[in-house]
């Protein structure tokens, strides 16, 4: 495949398209932004038909929460494996076994939420306040403080936050009445969280008094 400035890297495409590299490789992977490949199995992208994309694909529309809730694992993944976990003063306490357990709570948060934003009934409160008791629990069985737990609480609901905000923005959904309301419901649901993370805590304190 010829090197012009018709064809553009990976990194080139998500520079003139204003998302991160990691959201162009999931648009090409998911079929809907176009791709070519050189003998190197290397991405490569016409920029004719990047712009065409741009102008057209990328209209304001309306998502399915579960559609939003699996690009923002993507971008919770991504955001994980760039260390930023590992920098964080709670983890860097945990063993191998806690660290894996805490990595794998992210899955679980947004999956209860992709199930609070289907129904937004009483079972996805409950689910929301058993994730809770989750984070209270491993606290303590870790022997992180309360203090601890709930920031082991927090980073991940930041970064789920700042996924489903990014999500929104590059599919191009006005701010408004769609935005208000996502953030309405990732409050409601996570603030269900976190009392019943402090509820716990202090349960389990009373309990060794």
């Amino acid at each position: 495949m010829p090197e012009s400035r018709e064809w553009l890297t990976l990194g080139q495409a998500a520079e003139l398209l204003g998302v991160h590299p990691s959201t162009v490789r999931l648009w090409s992977d998911k079929g809907l932004l176009p791709v070519h490949r050189t003998q190197g199995k290397h991405r490569r992208y016409r920029r004719s038909e990047v712009e065409l994309w741009a102008k057209t694909a990328r209209q304001p529309r309306a998502l399915e929460p579960e559609s939003v809730v699996q690009h923002a694992l993507v971008r919770m993944r991504f955001q994980i494996g760039e260390g930023h976990l590992e920098a964080q003063p709670w983890y860097q306490k945990l063993d191998d076994e806690a660290r894996l357990q805490y990595r794998q709570s992210g899955r679980v948060l947004v999956q209860g939420l992709a199930n609070y934003l289907a129904s937004d009934g009483e079972d996805a409160i409950a689910e929301a306040r058993s994730i809770g008791y989750e984070y209270a629990s491993r606290g303590r069985r870790y022997n992180l403080s309360h203090i601890e737990a709930a920031q082991a609480f927090l980073f991940f609901r930041n970064i789920l936050l700042q996924a489903m905000i990014a999500v929104y923005q590059e599919t191009k959904i006005p701010s408004g009445a769609a935005w208000g309301e996502m953030l309405h419901k990732v409050h409601a649901f996570t603030d269900q969280i976190m009392l019943s993370l402090l509820e716990t805590c202090q349960a389990f304190e009373n309990n060794h008094r």
